[in-house]
């Protein structure tokens, strides 16, 4: 593992460090442990979290927002690859949200025929995402 001091991860993430500081006072990030000279050290799971912040914030959530939502995936899946992966399928459902919504003036002037031929796209989507997460929160970790 390992282990960054600030301006290492700030360089890492391709963030200031002042912005890393902000977070850790926000609890959006947790330093892993401090050196002997008192530096606050971050790990590769920080630089992850990070990397998923910078990728919630293009997507238009709040700070309040992604501390709530990085929250909720360590809490059902505290493993980092498990807990990327969610973050993925999170922000594929927010893009098919936002298309639906963007797709809904021109969805109610279509014919009902036309209207279900076009959400009958959408639905096999968002199915996937739901089953991709329902699997992912429910794997059983190997022994």
């Amino acid at each position: 593992m390992n282990l960054y001091r600030i301006g290492e991860l700030a360089k890492a993430a391709n963030i200031s460090e002042r912005t890393i500081d902000y977070y850790t006072k926000l609890g959006l990030i947790h330093p892993e442990t401090r050196s002997m000279k008192n530096y606050r050290l971050y790990s590769d799971e920080t630089l992850d979290t990070l990397e998923r912040i910078n990728h919630l914030k293009q997507e238009k959530y709040t700070l309040e927002e992604i501390k709530s939502i990085i929250a909720r995936w360590n809490a059902a899946a505290p493993d980092p690859d498990v807990s990327s992966k969610l973050a993925e399928l999170e922000a594929h459902m927010q893009q098919l949200r936002r298309e639906v919504k963007a797709l809904e003036p021109a969805l109610s002037r279509m014919k009902p025929g036309q209207a279900k031929l076009a959400l009958a796209h959408l639905i096999p989507q968002g199915a996937a995402c739901i089953e991709a997460i329902r699997l992912l929160l429910t794997q059983v970790p190997p022994i």
